[in-house]
């Protein structure tokens, strides 16, 4: 991987942030407004998933952390989004599909919770802002990746709306998943987001909290575009 120096941390482009918990809604509304703005959308879920991905087909130990630390030395993740579609390749090879599977959505977040992996991959969502615009979602873009992003949000949504959300989207998939083993699933993985030693799962004091439990996606993206281009009006002035 490739590493960034902490003096371009602050790229001078603008960046939005977009955190919360799985299902919150933060990804649709993070592609969406990213479009509208003609913004690169930053999908850091992606990024974690296909080093997970990696992980498994190399059918190392979700526990063995120094083999994690030696695969990352090898690994290259990039993002695209051709026509606003996300495309994720790893090493090379085109992953988008295969980074949603049960088994990856199973393992992500205890790959996702190492030192390594989190350094590493913070490195490279910093190195995308010095080229481009973007909207970021993730869990720990305001607090910790771009801790001064020019505009930070915090998604939210009620346990249960968010449970009938992963299930329609793995209906999509053609996966038929019980609404309870959904919910106590969502629920194990708030607990371990919240709660891991490194990067937690937090809302930045100065993020706007967004609940979108009764809202469409057009209107959560209408409330991250208008106030992107107030706040680029703004500067535009200066």
């Amino acid at each position: 991987m490739s590493t960034l120096p902490k003096a371009e941390l602050h790229s001078g482009h603008f960046v939005i942030a977009i955190d919360g918990p799985a299902a919150s809604g933060k990804s649709t509304t993070a592609r969406r407004s990213a479009e509208q703005l003609n913004f690169l959308h930053l999908d850091t879920g992606a990024m974690y998933r296909a080093v997970t991905l990696k992980v498994l087909r190399n059918g190392i130990s979700l526990e063995d952390a120094d083999a994690i630390r030696a695969m990352m030395e090898t690994t290259e993740i990039e993002l695209e989004n051709p026509g606003g579609t996300l495309m994720v390749r790893l090493d090379g090879a085109e992953v988008s599909d295969a980074i949603r599977s049960e088994r990856v959505t199973g393992a992500v977040s205890a790959v996702s919770r190492l030192k390594d992996v989190r350094t590493a991959m913070v490195r490279e969502q910093r190195r995308a802002a010095i080229h481009a615009d973007i909207v970021a979602e993730g869990r720990d873009i305001g607090s910790v990746v771009f801790p001064d992003a020019d505009l930070k949000f915090f998604v939210v949504a009620r346990l249960e709306a968010r449970a009938r959300r992963r299930q329609a989207e793995l209906a999509v998939q053609g996966i038929l998943a019980d609404y309870e083993d959904t919910l106590e699933a969502l629920r194990q993985r708030d607990l371990i987001d919240s709660t891991r030693d490194e990067s937690p799962l937090l809302k930045a004091a100065d993020a706007i909290e967004i609940d979108t439990s009764d809202m469409t996606i057009d209107e959560q993206v209408a409330v991250v575009v208008t106030m992107a281009r107030e706040r680029l009006e703004r500067i535009k002035r200066r």
